[in-house]
């Protein structure tokens, strides 16, 4: 035990070190791996769009899939990261090794399901968004390798949270973006036929893709065998999973995985009512998706700093580090975000060059991208308060949120404004349902803070 607290101490950053520079030195790295990974994804889809505007189109529309999985892993990382920061914090040492381990599990369990479901159902999804044969051979193709081969995913998620809920994020942004490198140097090559490989077309994507995210994972779980020393992975304790643990992080993983898991419910419709209107209305939908990760992962990123740091001084029972905590990233955010909404205003065309977009689809994306970039800003602070909720184990406040949002909102707003059968019109959904979901945030955020924050005393440690 006296050797676990002496190893916490690398931890104990949380606690004392400066705020600003604390959230700096937790958000920062990565802000940038999450850059990267956005960038790796835009990569992917300039080079698919080179194909064809259908093989594109494919990728749009096997995405609500692939996001399910990415939300499963992430949102099962949210509580492996609340609840072994918050043991870390009161320096429960036994219940943070339990976490960790039965984290592990978790994402081989997740790996299983989705591979028998990458073996039976990605044609028939396909096909129930589109009768075109050249669409669904893609997307068939595409969403069969990511989802059997998805164990790299599942695996560099979870050893990448171990490492976040640490401290280490500069370890977990080097696992990030060794990973994104390699999908980036290897979409061209296995697209194309380079170098001396097979000309693989949209299945070459998918496999840059699954290769990049198995050597990621295998050099996360190097770095934390060898330099995690606040957690102790074990076979035999990843063999034998404590259904308690496992419940305690589904508490907070659950709502996370719902929360997220509803963006794929969201896609998938919105797919349908675009491609009501044409397969390149479905196209430009991709594109946007594509292009606001690049400010929306950032600031996720900077979430997933803000939660552990949330987490540890909320078990310390430090009030004013929490509450510079919040007010610091809430005005990352915001100027993160400002910042996205001013290149889709200024430059919306030359983003959509970057796709091979034709004149129709140009037409339509110029003012797609200018229509829903004005909501950014509101949607920075609605990630930064939602921080509060899965750091004090609340999250079933953020999946009332995006629910809120994404399906109670977006999605009717969508459909009726799809009756006026002008697709520029359709767009305003957006805007529409980030005002409600801001205002359903700040309700949920002041019940939380007043519940949670608020009765702590202020012992002054800043």
């Amino acid at each position: 035990m006296e050797q676990k607290e002496m190893n916490a101490q690398t931890c104990n950053k949380m606690g004392v070190m400066p705020i600003r520079k604390l959230i700096v030195n937790m958000s920062v790295p990565m802000m940038i791996s999450m850059l990267v990974q956005a960038l790796y994804n835009i990569v992917d889809s300039i080079f698919v769009a080179k194909i064809s505007e259908n093989a594109l189109t494919a990728v749009t529309l096997a995405f609500p899939m692939q996001n399910l999985m990415i939300s499963v892993g992430a949102g099962t990382g949210v509580g492996i990261n609340a609840l072994l920061s918050r043991a870390l914090g009161a320096r429960e040492f036994d219940k943070s090794d339990k976490a960790a381990n039965n984290g592990i599990f978790l994402a081989f369990l997740s790996f299983v399901v989705s591979a028998i479901l990458g073996l039976t159902i990605t044609g028939s999804f396909i096909r129930s968004q589109t009768s075109s044969a050249d669409i669904i051979q893609y997307g068939d193709a595409y969403l069969g390798i990511v989802m059997t081969l998805s164990f790299g995913l599942f695996m560099q998620v979870t050893f990448e949270r171990l490492l976040q809920s640490t401290g280490r994020t500069m370890l977990s942004m080097i696992s990030q973006l060794t990973g994104a490198i390699i999908n980036i140097f290897l979409d061209p090559v296995m697209i194309f036929g380079l170098l001396g490989c097979p000309k693989l077309g949209v299945a070459g994507a998918a496999y840059a893709t699954v290769i990049g995210q198995t050597v990621a994972s295998v050099l996360g779980f190097m770095m934390n065998l060898k330099l995690n020393r606040e957690i102790h992975i074990s076979a035999g304790a990843i063999l034998h999973p404590d259904i308690k643990i496992i419940g305690r992080i589904y508490y907070v993983g659950i709502p996370s995985i719902l929360m997220m898991s509803i963006g794929s419910v969201m896609t998938y419709l919105m797919d349908l009512i675009l491609i009501a209107f044409s397969t390149t209305a479905t196209a430009v939908f991709g594109v946007y998706f594509k292009l606001q990760s690049f400010f929306f992962m950032p600031v996720f990123g900077l979430n997933n700093g803000l939660i552990p740091i949330l987490a540890f001084n909320y078990g310390a029972k430090h009030k004013r580090r929490i509450n510079k905590a919040l007010k610091y990233a809430m005005l990352l955010a915001i100027c993160v975000m400002l910042c996205g909404t001013a290149t889709f205003e200024l430059i919306p065309d030359r983003l959509l060059d970057l796709f091979s977009a034709s004149p129709e689809m140009k037409q339509t994306g110029v003012v797609a991208l200018r229509t829903i970039a004005i909501h950014f800003p509101i949607a920075a602070m609605g990630i930064v308060m939602s921080s509060i909720f899965q750091a004090f184990s609340k999250s079933f406040y953020s999946l009332f949120v995006s629910l809120g949002r994404q399906l109670v909102i977006l999605i009717p707003s969508a459909w009726l404004l799809s009756k006026t059968e002008n697709v520029n019109n359709v767009w305003w959904c957006f805007f529409i349902a980030e005002i409600a979901s801001f205002i359903l945030s700040l309700i949920f955020f002041r019940k939380v803070y007043q519940s949670d924050v608020s009765p702590i005393p202020d012992d002054g440690v800043e």
